[in-house]
């Protein structure tokens, strides 16, 4: 295995990629599903990530590196925010206040379209469509869809994703029995 030349992936995210490979046709189809591996670890995939994975799949760099630039999911300079929230604008979200949304949740916390507060915890992001009209305005914040929402509705359920992140994130730092533990909420 190669992975002692690696400088950014760790083992067990060369694991995961490895893992997946019998899904796939040919290691081609694997470099979206890798980048996606990086970028759940890491929150962005640095260019020395790109290189780790073209060496794990077999790549030249470029052809990773062509990948990752296609889609605007994936940073490269510096990770997201712990939770990303992408504010959809599609028609029906816009038609029923999903560009305001954007505005005021920026405002709220301080940053831009694009930008992450300066204590890392979100990253605010224009979508082009969730594919939820019907519950518009929504927003997509990690792995959950919020629907229905007004600026205070939006601000306390992404507040809500904040604090399921932080006890995620503090249960992977304690270690896999902590992680598996149940919280109070949990029960």
């Amino acid at each position: 295995m190669i992975s002692h030349a690696l400088t950014c992936l760790t083992p067990e995210m060369v694991a995961e990629i490895e893992a997946l490979a019998p899904r796939y046709p040919d290691r081609r189809a694997l470099v979206l599903p890798a980048l996606h591996i990086v970028n759940k670890a890491l929150r962005h995939v640095p260019l020395e990530a790109v290189v780790d994975v073209a060496k794990v799949l077999g790549f030249p760099p470029a052809e990773v590196q062509d990948t990752l630039t296609f889609y605007q999911f994936f940073h490269q300079k510096k990770p997201h925010g712990t939770v990303r929230a992408f504010v959809c604008r599609s028609v029906s979200c816009a038609l029923r206040g999903g560009d305001e949304l954007l505005e005021k949740l920026c405002s709220q916390y301080g940053i831009q379209p694009y930008g992450t507060t300066d204590d890392g915890s979100l990253t605010i992001e224009p979508a082009e469509c969730l594919g939820a009209c019907d519950f518009a305005p929504c927003v997509l914040a990690n792995d959950d869809l919020l629907k229905n929402l007004d600026p205070a509705a939006a601000a306390a359920a992404i507040e809500a994703v904040k604090v399921r992140a932080d006890s995620r994130q503090k249960a992977a730092e304690s270690g896999p029995a902590a992680a598996a533990s149940p919280t109070k909420e949990g029960v």
